[in-house]
């Protein structure tokens, strides 16, 4: 089933969609939707969204190849960059209790994307319920090596496609590493493109808590959410300090997931000895979901790797998430 790890003709040259979000309605409603706008029908809570939406974000898209970028978040790696126009932003538990986001494009292509940093085992897992798409990052330990060849994507290194990366000036190697998506995409042709991964947007649930501030915690990491009743998004902060990006201002989600999940050690370990945490993002528990400054408690389940994973209300009901870019941060339970 796996693709296998290969060196990608820097030439390739494949056209890249590149669309700007837009608001679109996701309520369900009475009486047909006016043409040629995407019928609001199609896209109630309990299905799909409708052709025209991305599945993503739940937002106006095209349909597009999806490219994951694995990002350093280490303080030397900040501010990042082309952040802002992620669909969605993983945030994942590495070494020494730091943490690395896995950004996922599709609905937008930024010009640059970084700093990028190697992957990790949990990575696989997580992607296959995309299906077989591009994953960028910087490498791996020769270990891991096989894993990737036999996973369901589209390794995309420096050594793959080296016309795709460059270096930055404004910071020391390694947190200077940066992808041109439009380059690295164009190198994998067939990568799939934005489906169904369990997602639901529309009206906000009934219910919830109002809070204007939460954080969650990693041993050498903490993130803070502050709702933005102007912007109408959750404002985010690492480690205290407002996280910025160096294109697009604030780092802001529409939605954000704190989904609980088991995290044990893998049999990797980093060059200072450091055992490599493994995630499971495969099973069921709980999360708590923030969107218009509320929270609201919530179930998840992914019954397998190539499948996607909902996101219900404790009684059962999709707990439909605000269009818009949405982070979803993997919290050991």
């Amino acid at each position: 089933m796996g693709a296998k790890r290969k060196s990608v003709p820097a030439g390739a040259a494949v056209a890249v969609v590149i669309t700007a979000a837009m608001t679109a309605g996701l309520y369900a409603c009475s009486g047909p939707a006016p043409a040629p706008q995407p019928s609001p029908r199609a896209s109630t809570p309990q299905s799909p969204p409708a052709q025209g939406i991305s599945p993503f974000t739940g937002l106006a898209a095209k349909p597009a190849p999806v490219l994951a970028v694995k990002i350093d978040n280490v303080p030397p790696a900040r501010p990042h960059t082309g952040l802002g126009a992620a669909d969605i932003v993983y945030v994942e538990q590495v070494e020494a209790g730091q943490t690395r986001l896995l950004a996922i494009y599709s609905s937008q292509t930024p010009r640059t994307v970084g700093p990028v940093r190697s992957a990790r085992e949990s990575d696989l897992e997580l992607l296959r319920q995309f299906g077989r798409p591009a994953l960028a990052y910087s490498g791996e330990q020769s270990a891991l090596r096989p894993l990737i060849n036999a996973a369901p994507l589209f390794a995309l290194t420096p050594g793959d496609v080296p016309r795709a990366y460059f270096r930055g000036q404004d910071r020391p190697a390694p947190h200077n590493l940066y992808v041109r998506p439009e380059r690295a995409l164009a190198a994998v042709p067939k990568a799939d493109k934005a489906k169904d991964i369990g997602f639901r947007f529309g009206a906000a649930p009934v219910g919830g808590k109002q809070v204007n501030e939460h954080t969650v915690r990693y041993p050498a990491a903490r993130f803070t959410f502050t709702w933005s009743d102007t912007d109408k998004r959750w404002l985010v902060a690492i480690d205290g300090t407002p996280a910025r990006t160096t294109d697009d201002g604030r780092a802001a989600a529409r939605t954000v997931v704190v989904q609980n999940v088991d995290v044990r050690p893998s049999r990797f370990r980093d060059r200072g000895g450091n055992v490599t945490p493994y995630t499971e993002t495969v099973g069921s528990g709980t999360a708590l979901v923030l969107r218009d400054g509320r929270s609201h408690e919530a179930r998840w389940s992914r019954p397998a790797a190539d499948r996607g994973t909902t996101f219900t209300t404790p009684a059962g009901q999709p707990l439909t998430f605000a269009p818009g870019q949405v982070w979803i941060v993997l919290k050991g339970r």
